[in-house]
């Protein structure tokens, strides 16, 4: 008598346990994304720590892009100190060919040169973390 019904509990719990619990702990158990710093945030964190209003701080924020970019597109060289370099590379333009991909000859398009630009952390940030 009590065989059975141990049986059919028994088979009801690891039908519930492998069907939803397993699922939802997997995909509980990852951590939650961090999220990037905004303008605004940015701006509101540099004001209050030079005492300076936000607009300000937030004006100096845009300029400094502005200066940045044409920096980047004059010498191709651009440096934040203690943060980060940001570089520009020219990438050589590629030739139609056919190539091996997953075992099958596939046909790869022309591409043009074009610059790609990149940005690597400083020193001074690589030592802090």
């Amino acid at each position: 008598m009590g065989g059975p019904s141990f049986c059919s509990g028994a088979a009801y719990f690891l039908h519930y346990l492998s069907s939803t619990n397993i699922a939802m702990a997997k995909g509980g158990m990852k951590k939650a994304a961090a999220t990037a710093m905004s303008k605004g945030a940015l701006a509101e964190s540099l004001a209050n720590s030079c005492e300076l209003k936000k607009g300000v701080v937030s004006k100096l924020l845009g300029s400094l892009a502005e200066v940045g970019q044409a920096e980047v597109k004059k010498s191709g060289v651009f440096t934040i100190p203690g943060l980060a370099r940001i570089k520009t590379r020219r990438k050589p333009a590629t030739k139609a060919t056919k190539r091996m991909m997953f075992g099958k000859e596939t046909v790869v398009k022309a591409k043009p040169a074009k610059t790609v630009v990149k940005a690597f952390a400083v020193a001074a940030l690589k030592k802090v973390i």
